[in-house]
This record gives C-alpha cells, sequence and structure tokens, in this order.
C-alpha cells in the first residue's frame, strides 16, 4: 500500500485502500494530473490563507515544525501540510492547528477520488487535493506547507502566489527523481521560486548557489540567502538572528542537535520577510521551545520499548535515511556520548537508499549495528547492511523487528546510548510499537 497507509477508523480506511488500487503503484512527478484534479475539486488551492511552502533534502519538515509554533505563539490559526506520516495518515493534515479528524478525512478522500476519473492521480496528489479543500474550506491565517519530493514538479507547486519560500539544507537523495548531482537537486528545489516571492534559503557552495541562483533569474524571485541580507549563528548558548530589520536573541531550540539551530533561523528569517501575516519577537522566542517534530532526534524517555532497556540506557529515534543525515546525527553523539560509553544502532533502511553513505560518518565510533526490517517496504538486509558497515569498521548482527533488537540489547545487561534510526517508516513502526504515536 502506497506509503504504507492504514487507518483505524473504517471508512477512512475504506478510501485508503480505493487509493491503493486507483492510484499509481510508484511516485511520478508533474504538475498535469494535480492540475486536472483540482480543476475539477474547484481548484481549492486558489482559495487557501498565505502560504509558507518549504522545500529541502534535510530540515524542512523541521523548519515548518518552528514556523507553525511561532505562527500560533502569535495567536494566528495555522494549516499545515507535511509528509510522510509516521503512524496515523492523518498527521499529514493539520487543519487550523489541529490533526484533521477521521469523519472529515474520509469525506474528503472520498470526494477527490469521486474527481478523479481518468486522470489516474498518485498517491501523494490525492492526499495534496484533500489538504487543499480541507484549508481552503475552514478559517485559518496562514498555511505552512512542505514540498513533498524535490519542488519543480511536487504537487504542492500549484500555489501560485506564496508569501515566502524557503529551501533548508540541500543532499543527495531520491536521485532517481532529482537526478545524480547535488547541483541538479537545488535547481529542482529551486523550482518552488515564484515571480516577486522573497525565496529564503540557507548558504551553499558556489556550484548549488550558482544554479539556484539561474532558476531565480528565470522565475523572478528575490532570493535572500543566509550569510548575505540575514544571518543566525548558535554560540553562548543562544541563537543570535540578525536581519535589516534588527537584531534577537533567542533560546536555542529545544529539539536537539546543532543542526536545528539553523532550520530555527531559517524559519525566523522566513517569518520576518513577509508581509501576510504580523508575527512579534515573543513568538520566536517561544518557539523555539514549543516546536515539536517527532522522530527527529527524539528521545524516547517512557514507554514499553524504552522499559525493556537497562536502567541508564537512553533510546533515541530519528527517521534521517541519507548521508547528510547521517552527519547530523552522528555529530549529535559525539557530542553527547561519555567516553568509552557502549552505542548501538538499530538500523533499518529502504533498499533505494545509500546505507554507506548514511554510516560512513560514524567511522571509529565503536557503533554496534542490529539490522532489522522496514515493515511493508523493501529494505536492505542484514547482510547488506553488514557489506555497507565492514569497512567503516563496524559490526553488524541481524534481528527479526526493532523490539527484537532491543530485547537482545537489554538481555546483555549493559547500559548505553542506543539509537533507532535509518527510515522514517521504522520510526513510525517504533512510535506505534512504544505506544507514543504523534499527536
Amino acid at each position: 500500500m502506497a506509503d504504507h497507509a492504514v487507518s483505524s477508523d473504517p471508512a477512512v480506511q475504506a478510501q485508503l485502500d480505493r487509493l491503493a488500487t486507483l492510484s499509481p503503484g510508484a511516485d511520478i512527478l508533474g504538475l498535469e494530473r494535480i492540475t486536472a484534479l483540482l480543476d475539477r475539486l474547484g481548484n481549492p488551492h486558489r482559495a487557501l490563507p498565505p502560504v509558507f511552502h518549504v522545500a529541502g533534502t534535510n530540515g524542512k519538515g523541521s523548519t515548518c515544525a518552528f514556523l507553525r509554533a511561532a505562527l500560533e505563539a502569535a495567536g494566528h490559526r495555522a494549516h499545515v501540510y507535511t509528509s510522510p506520516h509516521l503512524v496515523r495518515f492523518n498527521e499529514r493534515i493539520r487543519v487550523a492547528g489541529s490533526l484533521i479528524d477521521d469523519a472529515q478525512l474520509a469525506a474528503l478522500l472520498a470526494e477527490v477520488l469521486d474527481s478523479a476519473g481518468d486522470i489516474g492521480p498518485s498517491f501523494f496528489e490525492v492526499t495534496t487535493a484533500a489538504a487543499f479543500l480541507a484549508f481552503a474550506r475552514t478559517p485559518a491565517e496562514v498555511c505552512v506547507i512542505e514540498v513533498g519530493l524535490g519542488g519543480r514538479l511536487d504537487a504542492t507547486n500549484v500555489i501560485e502566489h506564496p508569501a515566502i519560500c524557503g529551501i533548508a539544507q540541500l543532499g543527495l537523495d531520491h536521485q532517481q527523481f532529482l537526478g545524480d548531482r547535488i547541483e541538479q537537486i537545488a535547481a529542482e528545489k529551486a523550482g518552488i521560486a515564484k515571480d516577486g516571492v522573497p525565496l529564503i534559503t540557507l548558504h551553499y557552495p558556489a556550484t548549488q548557489a550558482n544554479e539556484i541562483g539561474r532558476v531565480v533569474r528565470e522565475k523572478g524571485a528575490h532570493w535572500l540567502a543566509k550569510g548575505g541580507t540575514w544571518d543566525a549563528t548558535a554560540y553562548r548558548g543562544r541563537l543570535h538572528y540578525k536581519d535589516e530589520s534588527g537584531e534577537l536573541e533567542l533560546p536555542l531550540p529545544r529539539l536537539p542537535g546543532a543542526h536545528q539551530a539553523m532550520n530555527a533561523g531559517l524559519a525566523v528569517a522566513m517569518l520576518r520577510h513577509q508581509q501576510a501575516v504580523a508575527v512579534p519577537a515573543t513568538a520566536y522566542r517561544a518557539a523555539m521551545g514549543w516546536a515539536e517534530w517527532p522522530a527527529r532526534l527524539q528521545r524516547l524517555a517512557a514507554g514499553p520499548l524504552a522499559a525493556t532497556l537497562p536502567e541508564g540506557s537512553e533510546l533515541w529515534l530519528d527517521g534521517g535515511h541519507n548521508p547528510a543525515a547521517g552527519r547530523a546525527v552522528a555529530e549529535f553523539f559525539r557530542a553527547r556520548r561519555a567516553p568509552g560509553q557502549p552505542f548501538r544502532m538499530v538500523i533499518g533502511m529502504l533498499a533505494n537508499k545509500d546505507v554507506r553513505g548514511f554510516l560512513e560518518p560514524f567511522a571509529g565510533s565503536g557503533l554496534v549495528l542490529h539490522a532489522v526490517p522496514v515493515p511493508g517496504h523493501a529494505h536492505h538486509d542484514a547482510a547488506a547492511v553488514a557489506a555497507a558497515a565492514a569497512p567503516l569498521g563496524l559490526t553488524v548482527t541481524a534481528a527479526s523487528d526493532a523490539p527484537a533488537a532491543l530485547d537482545a540489547i537489554a538481555a546483555e545487561g549493559i547500559s548505553g546510548i542506543i539509537l533507532i534510526g535509518g527510515s522514517l517508516y521504522l520510526a513510525g513502526a517504533v512510535l506505534a510499537a512504544n505506544g507514543t504515536p504523534p499527536e
């Protein structure tokens, strides 16, 4: 089933089953189908409140979380569209601050599928159309919309006049759709740029920046890169932000990882360079502590899985699955681990992901890997993980699933740091098993 979409609600499940039957079995980029589908639905994307549109290889979801937190701290009702979901399909669509309820979701999916006819929209295109219908019909002051895949040909790129656009960290991922070169990926992400609309980005190497600049010129957008008209730096336990309107000194984000400071800085820059809604400085400060983004260096301190481990253990969960994510996660644990502290990773990774690239930053760390399947998806088996890990000096054992791997670790009776990582789909299964789904 596309994106492993299941629901405990029979009405929602009926529509998800119908969607799985009618939609193509793979992601297909392009705007023709979504444009035709939305036209049949009355073009709800043209009736949305101001849109904050966010692309990127890594960090775009966290940036959306910071945007939502700041906007809600400012008193605004925010619609939010993100992907993928972790446990419940409903997580993708947050309507005026709350996850969409099952009755509304089932009705919207049915309406979209009834209109699809011979268009043959993809899973993501149907989901996007349902989200836009929900957002157009429910009052709110703002929309935060995360790009699904790429940018230029992503279904969300039908938004014609966003309030502002942003691009987070760039890296190699989804090469079968976006190209094998980081410069190609940069150009695809920059495809969300719109005529006359500010495009806020991080700082990128010259070859990537040149491609973004080329696309920006073609689109007529106004490009504002970190290090130019705005900047953000974390030091002395604070996030220091500045732009032409002044300086802010903010708390560091509560979300773990040094990279989150840059995602937060990008969100602040987007908010300060748009004119659609007012956001006071107090809201930026609140957002640093309010923002939540499950399965991104999330510590599981409670729940049945965490309870199986020896006292003094730390159980962490992260859905990162590409080399850039591996670097960020490895950096976090290098700073966190005490000398000699045992370090384990329960790893499950989709077959189309670069397991060697993800693991390279952990070389020499003493990390012990426990390879597990990713439920419902083609994945690297334990032999493939071992082949990638051996040149890095990392050892691998196999387990039937994440709970079994944790049981094996617990049986050793040694406390330490345990990370479950490599896939958002695996992360969703773990959150469900631990009884801690996103809310």
